[in-house]
C-alpha cells in the first residue's frame, strides 16, 4: 500500500512536469526550437498565483485561470520580440536568445522583488482519503485532476479546432500551410500562448505542492521537463505527457529507498540512457534528413 501511495505522490509530481513539457515539445514541433525560457515562463506563472491569493484574495481557481491568461500573453510578447526574428537564422542563434531571454525574465525579477524565497499561501486544507486501504491526500487529487482536464483540453484543441488543426498543419510543413491561407506568424503565437498558460498553470500547482516559490525556481523543473520531452519524444504531445508522468514516478521512488540526493540525478541519468539507446524518445521514430 505504501508503494501505491508513492506512485499517486509519482504520478502528482510527475503531470506539474508534464504541463510544462507541452510547451517545450509544442514549440519544438512548429519551429524546431528549444525555447529555454520556458521555465521561467512556469516562475512567473507562480509568483502571479501567489500575488492573486496572497494580496488579491483570489481562490485557487480564479487564481489559476489568471496565471494561465498573464502567462499566454507573456509567452506571445516573447515570441514576437524574441523569436519571430529568427526564423530564418541558424539554429544556435535562437538558442542562444533563449538562453538570453531566460537569463532577462529571472533577473528583472530579482531587480524587482528581490532574490528572498516566498512561502505559498494555504488555499485549502489537505485531508487524507482512504481509498482501497491507500491514503491519499486531497491535494494529490486536486493537483491530478487539473493536470488531467489542462491535457484532456490541449488534446481537444489539437485535434479538434481549426487552430489545432492549423498548428498540425504549420508542423507538418509551413510553406505548404502558408500556400493554402493559414496565418503562419498567427499560428506560432498561438502555439508560444497555449504553451505558456500550460506552463502558468504548472507554476501554481509547484507553488501549493511545495509551498515555497523564488525567482530561480524555473531552472531545475525547466530542465526536467525538458528531459521529460526528450524521453517522451520531443515534438510529441501525448510523448511529453508520459515522459513527465514516468520522469515523476521515477523521481518519487528513488527518494522512496532513501536516495534523495540522487533524485535530481536520476533524471540526467534517464536523459543519458535515452539518448544513447534510442535518441528519438519513446513514441518518436527515427527519420532520415537530407544533407
Amino acid at each position: 500500500m505504501e508503494w501505491i501511495q508513492q506512485l499517486v505522490n509519482g504520478i502528482s509530481l510527475g503531470s506539474i512536469y508534464a504541463l510544462i513539457a507541452l510547451g517545450y515539445t509544442m514549440v519544438y514541433g512548429i519551429i524546431k526550437l528549444i525555447n529555454f525560457a520556458h521555465g521561467d515562463v512556469f516562475m512567473l506563472g507562480a509568483f502571479i498565483g501567489f500575488y492573486a491569493i496572497a494580496r488579491w484574495e483570489m481562490n485557487i481557481f480564479l487564481a489559476l485561470i489568471l496565471a494561465m491568461i498573464l502567462c499566454a500573453v507573456i509567452g506571445v510578447i516573447i515570441e514576437r520580440v524574441a523569436y519571430k526574428r529568427l526564423r530564418n537564422a541558424t539554429r544556435i542563434a535562437a538558442l542562444i536568445t533563449a538562453i538570453g531571454v531566460s537569463l532577462l525574465i529571472e533577473y528583472t525579477v530579482i531587480f524587482f522583488r528581490g532574490s528572498s524565497p516566498e512561502a505559498y499561501p494555504t488555499v485549502f486544507t489537505t485531508k487524507n482519503i482512504e481509498i482501497f486501504g491507500v491514503q491519499i491526500s486531497t491535494l494529490a487529487i486536486f493537483i491530478l485532476s487539473v493536470s488531467i482536464f489542462l491535457m484532456l483540453l490541449l488534446q481537444f484543441i489539437v485535434h479538434k479546432t481549426k487552430i489545432g488543426k492549423a498548428m498540425r498543419a504549420v508542423s507538418h510543413d509551413a510553406d505548404a500551410a502558408r500556400l493554402m491561407g493559414i496565418n503562419v506568424d498567427n499560428t506560432i503565437s498561438a502555439t508560444f500562448a497555449i504553451g505558456s498558460a500550460l506552463a502558468g498553470a504548472a507554476g501554481v500547482i509547484f507553488g501549493i505542492y511545495y509551498t515555497r516559490i523564488d525567482p530561480l525556481m524555473g531552472i531545475m523543473p525547466g530542465i526536467k521537463a525538458f528531459i521529460a520531452a526528450v524521453l517522451g519524444g520531443i515534438g510529441i504531445i501525448p510523448g511529453a505527457m508520459v515522459g513527465g508522468l514516468f520522469l515523476g514516478v521515477v523521481e518519487t521512488v528513488v527518494s522512496a529507498l532513501g536516495y534523495s540526493l540522487w533524485r535530481d540525478a536520476a533524471a540526467f541519468v534517464i536523459l543519458i540512457l535515452i539518448l544513447i539507446l534510442r535518441p528519438a524518445g519513446i513514441f518518436g521514430k527515427n527519420t532520415r534528413e537530407k544533407v
